[in-house]
């Protein structure tokens, strides 16, 4: 729509000292023609805005003007609290709550209580997770490096890392900054983190690319299975991969196919479901496993519980 279009060319207008046609026309997928078209209509709206051209010409707005908060609609303020909300419920401090006091303005139509949308982003582990998330986010703020043991499936190690991002992907929290012993950008899982510590020395802030947060890079697939499931596990399969993961069969079970990022994570799983699972490929894995319930079925032995037990 081009009220909304004319909005979010205001508002990168007033974050942005210049920009161009150009980039606004690939920004708001729309032709040039439209972008001049749509700061015209915001020039006669009474928008202050300043054309340049040649070389280093551009569009900017006027410094020092500041946006009406009328432009901004209801709904677009109870959208802003509900984002805000959100990320009060994982700092474990009202942070926010003073920023959606001001922005609602004692207007009743935007209150909180009234908005539609509630967003948890806690977990089971917010007492642990909160004093993480407000560390790091006060050390991004003030460019300063972080020291913590991290546990990962090939060991434990100490790192120290330039934090730049806190990002909430796959139910998880991680921290994205630039690690001091690899000389690289990493994503650290917080729920790995322990001894975290502000090292209160400052850094330089470099260049930051964004993580690649795609599920095959998150999840590198390295095994592909295929498990048959009795028709009750059917909630299950549809709710973590999917009506398309599995096909029923003319017995009623489940035949399911997908990628895993190893053994552990497929064997984990696998175990979850009990007996309503049986993994047909690949067939050594199939082996694998059962020499796996062989040593369970001797570590659970009634018999050796008493033995170790004399």
């Amino acid at each position: 729509m081009k009220i909304d279009r004319l909005i979010g060319i205001l508002s990168i207008l007033l974050q942005m000292p210049k920009t161009t046609a150009a980039f606004l026309a690939e920004k708001f997928e729309v032709s040039v023609r439209t972008i001049n078209r749509d700061v015209d209509t915001l020039s006669q709206a009474g928008i202050p805005i300043v054309t340049e051209q040649g070389k280093n010409g551009g569009i900017s707005i006027m410094e020092n003007y500041k946006l009406d908060k009328t432009l901004l609609t209801s709904s677009d303020m109870r959208a802003i609290l509900a984002g805000l909300r959100s990320l009060d419920s994982v700092s474990g401090t009202n942070r926010y709550q003073q920023l959606m006091d001001k922005l609602s303005l004692e207007d009743s139509n935007i209150l909180p209580s009234n908005n539609h949308i509630l967003i948890d982003l806690s977990s089971w582990y917010k007492s642990l997770l909160a004093p993480k998330i407000e560390l790091i986010q006060d050390t991004v703020e003030r460019q300063e490096l972080i020291s913590f043991l991290y546990h990962s499936p090939k060991g434990e190690s100490v790192r120290i890392i330039e934090p730049y991002l806190l990002v909430f992907q796959w139910s998880s929290w991680y921290v994205w900054g630039y690690c001091r012993k690899r000389a690289d950008f990493r994503l650290f899982k917080l729920n790995r983190m322990t001894d975290l510590k502000n090292t209160k020395e400052l850094y330089e802030k470099r260049a930051v690319p964004l993580p690649n947060l795609s599920a095959d890079k998150m999840f590198e697939t390295t095994i592909y299975a295929e498990v048959v499931f009795e028709p009750e596990m059917k909630w299950r399969l549809v709710e973590e991969f999917g009506i398309d993961s599995f096909k029923e069969r003319e017995d009623g079970k489940l035949l399911f196919s997908f990628g895993f990022a190893g053994r552990d994570h497929l064997y984990g799983w696998l175990l979850s479901f009990g007996n309503k699972a049986e993994l047909q490929k690949p067939e050594e894995l199939r082996e694998e496993l059962f020499q796996i319930f062989q040593e369970m079925e001797q570590r659970y032995d009634p018999s050796n519980l008493v033995a170790r037990r004399e």
